[in-house]
């Protein structure tokens, strides 16, 4: 509250200005803002965090025995690279993207090198790019990977088209779980034919290289992936596709 306090002490000059000190206590308005601030805490909705959904691998365990045959029949390794000038500077093309590389070979690599000659005999390592759907038709590294897991790709459609129509649940977010659960069973069936990919960074990758790869686990449903070290094998590999198709 505000308080006038009045002082008559000393002599004052005839026609002199009286002079009123003025007290303001701000106690109560400390006590209404509180109470504000509370009321407005309790009763307004907090806006929803945007999370992105990521397909983690998955935890399941593979028997001894099924090891071997997973590796040669369902094994897909991906060597991100990018392409880099003399001072280490990366690469773009002609619409300014960075020069993203792709080295794959599905199975077991193969370096037998039977005629002695340094070079490897019918390399099956091969080289793709990062590239976007172009009218609903796959391009790139996404087309390899997305026919290597196609049984798991025509399931996860028939049930995006139940999830948009609302079928499990009239309510979103139900309905968003209930999805959530569905996909992830059928990303780990075991019955299914699925890819293992292994995801390797050469030393000249960047980070958006990476980035690119685990992306398109998430664009193709793949559950089974990790990322692991370049070797020298790979390196070797790489050094002569590169010395193959020089031009």
């Amino acid at each position: 509250m505000a308080q006038i306090e009045q002082s008559d002490k000393g002599k004052k000059k005839k026609g002199a200005q009286k002079k009123i000190p003025i007290h303001v206590d701000f106690t109560p308005m400390v006590d209404m803002n509180m109470l504000l601030i509370t009321f407005f805490m309790l009763c307004t909705t907090m806006i929803k965090s945007q999370t992105l959904q990521i397909t983690l691998p998955t935890n399941e365990k593979v028997e001894q025995q099924d090891m071997n045959k997973a590796k040669e029949s369902e094994a897909i390794t991906m060597i991100v690279t990018t392409e880099r000038d003399a001072k280490g500077e990366i690469k773009h093309d002609e619409d300014g993207k960075a020069l993203n590389v792709v080295y794959y070979y599905e199975g077991k690599p193969n370096i037998e090198d039977a005629d002695g000659d340094g070079r490897i005999d019918n390399s099956n390592l091969n080289k793709e790019v990062f590239l976007g759907n172009e009218g609903g038709v796959q391009r790139g590294i996404r087309k390899i990977l997305h026919d290597r897991n196609k049984q798991v790709l025509a399931k996860i459609d028939v049930l995006k088209e139940q999830w948009r129509n609302r079928e499990f649940s009239p309510n979103k977010d139900k309905n968003d779980s209930i999805y959530n659960v569905k996909a992830k069973e059928i990303r780990n069936d075991s019955t299914l034919t699925r890819p293992v990919v292994i995801i390797k960074a050469a030393p000249e990758a960047s980070w958006e290289t990476v980035i690119g790869a685990l992306d398109e686990m998430q664009i193709n449903q793949i559950s089974r992936y990790q990322i692991d070290n370049i070797n020298q094998v790979d390196s070797v590999m790489i050094l002569d596709y590169i010395a193959k198709n020089r031009k």
